[in-house]
């Protein structure tokens, strides 16, 4: 697997665009500029293939006007209380880019800096970054290595490690919007969901979860059995209505077992794309492209509208550095940071 250029940074660099493919009809585009996903291409039921993520067409696209589309979220993924926090009584101030709070690593997070990609061979490509100490506020020169590989079934399997010289927070995942009637197709209200999870962290006004841990029976957010997204995606629940739509931290069932289990399902039923999200992580950010208005234009040629995608962020929790009660997110000198997702695409009868 060879390397081509996609084109270059304002700053000089070189950005390479890597293409996977295997024998079932799945190919997978991944750009060194963040790590993105700039292409997933899989049939229908009938053999029909089609790109099923947003993207922009250009490395200024990515850079400039992109919502993090496909890319690797981090240093710590979603978002961080009025971004502040502190490890052993030592507090640290990261920048704000989501007012009052720091969402996804920061401006110039990992979504904006050009990875090395390294032993690309088969159809695995591993990627590496090296996070200096203080780069956007966080403590600690963070190596990160992020390995993407194609299976012959239909998995993009996508495998996150990290080590720190200094005690630090990380939390990462891949920001792809997700669309299995096709990039450009419009809403993604008929895909039908099923989440397995039992809780949800609802959040206050600015997204920050307030601590509370939240059962999803009788609620708009319990996908425990399938459902259209668009069934209860305009009830007025005032957590839907704060997020304009879908946008929160779903807590997976077991996420103390570490072990690779389902988070998620879609089914696209026109075309009969199904696609599956396994993950060893303990949260899963459901979002609904709320915030896209028509004012971004993919590859199609096609303006993106709200709900015209749909994320699965396999993550350790929203602001848990300040939350006592959330699975731990403090990466220490010694230890290893690595977790797992999987997309596995397939397709249902009619």
């Amino acid at each position: 697997m060879q390397g081509e250029r996609y084109g270059v940074t304002e700053d000089g660099q070189t950005v390479e665009a890597y293409m996977m493919a295997n024998d079932a009809g799945m190919r997978v585009q991944i750009l060194t500029l963040g790590c993105i996903i700039a292409r997933l291409e899989v049939p229908d039921r009938d053999g029909n293939q089609a790109n099923v993520v947003l993207g922009r067409d250009s490395v200024d696209g990515y850079m400039h006007r992109s919502p993090h589309f496909g890319a690797i979220a981090g240093r710590y993924a979603n978002r961080i209380a009025r971004g502040r926090f502190a490890i052993d009584g030592t507090a640290y101030q990261l920048a704000i880019n989501a007012p009052p709070n720091a969402m996804h690593g920061g401006p110039h997070g990992f979504h904006k800096v050009v990875w090395n990609a390294e032993e690309p061979g088969g159809e695995s490509l591993v990627l590496r970054y090296l996070s200096l100490d203080g780069e956007e506020g966080f403590p600690g020169n963070l190596d990160v290595k992020v390995t993407y590989s194609l299976t012959a079934t239909n998995e993009l399997r996508i495998d996150y490690a990290a080590t720190t010289d200094k005690p630090t927070v990380v939390n990462l995942t891949n920001h792809s919007y997700f669309n299995l009637a096709g990039e450009g197709a419009g809403d993604v209200l008929g895909h039908v969901v099923a989440i397995d999870a039992d809780y949800f962290t609802p959040a206050d006004a600015t997204q920050i979860p307030t601590g509370e841990f939240r059962t999803v029976a009788g609620t708009p957010f319990d996908f425990t059995h399938p459902m259209p997204i668009g069934a209860r995606i305009r009830e007025p629940d005032a957590q839907l209505t704060a997020a304009l739509g879908y946008d929160h931290n779903w807590v997976l069932r077991a996420p103390g077992a570490e072990k690779i289990r389902r988070a998620a399902r879609a089914l696209e039923p026109k075309s009969g794309r199904v696609l599956e999200v396994l993950t060893d992580a303990p949260g899963l950010q459901f979002y609904t492209g709320n915030n896209l208005t028509g004012a971004l234009v993919g590859p199609s040629g096609r303006a993106y509208r709200q709900s015209d995608g749909l994320c699965f962020e396999t993550q350790r929790f929203p602001d848990a550095p300040n939350q006592a009660g959330f699975p731990s997110a403090v990466l220490r000198p010694g230890e290893r940071f690595a977790t797992t997702t999987i997309f596995r695409f397939d397709t249902n009868a009619k």
